[in-house]
């Protein structure tokens, strides 16, 4: 097996130990421009059966790519700890790339809320991040919230903004079931009739 980092890291930034000595992460050693490509994920996909029986640390460096389809960094490198915010400045193009959602300055920490990728209840945590809109817990649910679907548009994973899209279709469908109703109107089927 490689020794090379299966995800790639952009030169302008670093891994390195936060200074409150809680784990790695990675910082900006230049400016970056929003919309800048910041990293790329990679790795192997492993599905849900296979991958919740992977120790805590694969499934902690892990991005949810699919319904049910994990990818875990093989060998683990800098590009791999990206930490979550409540108040990020990357989000994701695509399933495995991370940009940025606004300039990030030289020395800042780089994150993403994990909401943008997440369905499934397999890495939920408290969350410390400090940020003043910190949800103070991070759950498989969150991409659900209104809030966050409106804040993170064109940042999430193809596979959540599936989910997003269908469930407000389904509002939209009842929406105009109830106005139909409470109106009196007769919906009509769009079959042609059996007989005439």
């Amino acid at each position: 097996m490689s020794k090379h980092p299966s995800s790639y890291l952009s030169s302008k930034l670093e891994g390195r130990l936060k200074a409150d000595q809680s784990g790695n992460s990675i910082f900006a050693r230049e400016a970056i421009k929003r919309g800048e490509l910041i990293a790329v994920f990679g790795g192997v996909v492993y599905e849900w059966e296979t991958f919740i029986r992977l120790s805590e640390r694969e499934r902690m460096l892990c991005l949810q790519v699919e319904d049910r389809l994990f990818l875990v960094p093989r060998p683990i490198g800098e590009g791999d700890f990206v930490n979550h915010s409540c108040n990020p400045n990357a989000g994701l193009s695509g399933q495995i790339g991370l940009v940025a959602m606004r300039d990030i300055q030289i020395g800042e920490e780089v994150c993403f809320d994990y909401a943008m990728c997440d369905t499934m209840p397999y890495d939920e945590f408290d969350c410390l991040c400090g940020a003043p809109n910190c949800r103070g817990h991070v759950g498989g649910n969150d991409w659900q919230l209104p809030q966050l679907q409106k804040r993170y548009a064109g940042f999430f994973s193809p596979h959540v903004q599936r989910r997003i899209d269908a469930q407000k279709a389904e509002r939209r469908a009842f929406a105009r079931a109830m106005r139909n109703a409470r109106s009196g109107a007769i919906i009509q089927p769009s079959v042609a009739p059996l007989y005439e």
